[in-house]
């Protein structure tokens, strides 16, 4: 996939980039294999705003993403590949032989005509999902399994692979994209290969319209506003930050300083973090 630059004719031109899109093989997506989307604009149950800077952004529909990958042992058949506006990736449409059709995350290099499985006897190639255990030591995969049969919830942003690094009893070690070496029970499905649209780290967005196309909201900095509505706010003229550390718009430390009370369940499981 390559990235297109446009002539500067205007200010935003002048650094946007767009994808070519020429995996993309069928532009309107599966009917049945999508669902409406509803925007919260960052909003919880009380209407309140818990996560800022959402809102707005073009509707669009959900597509129904098989991350478990558990119909074992019956071929599929690549028929398309489509463009999906929820992830980075693009998605593959697939034509089982029992007549179903699902979606599964786009591989680098499946292309429709491929034939791709599931299951434990599955062959080592792109698009094929089956458990660590039976991945060879050095394998790229991708989707990677948490919890055997929650589904894939590693590795699923576009350009992204993971690598089988050992195997020592039930427990597998995968070294992720960030670095970070985690131990995943070997009863973990993953699928074969890094994920596809690795051009879309270099796409430059341009413009801040198009930022607003995709549901993001405008981002103020504190030392711009009061004190009354944030610790960095007030002060005559440009202000530094003026405290040991700089503050959250709720008073908590942030960049660098440790806020976390307790550890998280699956900490764990890491052997390596990451950037270590």
């Amino acid at each position: 996939m390559a990235v297109r630059v446009y002539k500067p004719t205007s200010p935003a031109r002048r650094f946007m980039s767009v994808l070519t899109f020429e995996e993309i093989t069928k532009k309107a997506p599966e009917k049945a294999l999508t669902t409406d989307l509803r925007h919260k604009a960052g909003r919880n149950v009380s209407g309140k705003i818990t996560v800022r800077h959402q809102g707005g952004g073009t509707r669009r529909k959900y597509r129904i993403i098989d991350f478990k990958r558990q119909k074992d042992n019956i071929p599929a058949k690549v028929a398309a590949i489509e463009y999906d506006p929820n992830r980075t990736c693009f998605i593959a449409l697939l034509n089982y032989a029992d007549g179903e059709k699902r979606h599964i995350l786009a591989p680098e290099g499946l292309k429709p005509g491929d034939t791709v499985m599931s299951g434990d006897t599955a062959d080592i190639k792109p698009g094929n999902s089956l458990p660590i255990a039976n991945i060879p030591l050095g394998t790229l995969v991708h989707n990677v399994e948490f919890k055997a049969g929650r589904g894939g919830q590693m590795v699923r942003s576009a350009g992204t692979a993971a690598q089988l690094m050992a195997k020592e009893g039930k427990y597998a070690q995968v070294r992720l994209p960030s670095g970070e070496v985690r131990r995943v029970l070997t009863t973990c499905r993953a699928t074969i290969g890094q994920v596809g649209n690795t051009d879309h780290e270099n796409v430059r967005i341009g413009k801040a319209g198009r930022k607003r196309h995709m549901g993001v909201r405008p981002t103020v900095r504190g030392v711009v506003m009061n004190p009354v509505d944030h610790p960095h706010g007030g002060g005559e003229g440009r202000s530094p930050v003026g405290m040991p550390a700089p503050m959250s718009p709720w008073g908590k430390p942030t960049q660098g300083v440790k806020t976390r009370k307790h550890r998280k369940y699956s900490d764990k499981m890491i052997v390596k973090k990451a950037g270590k």
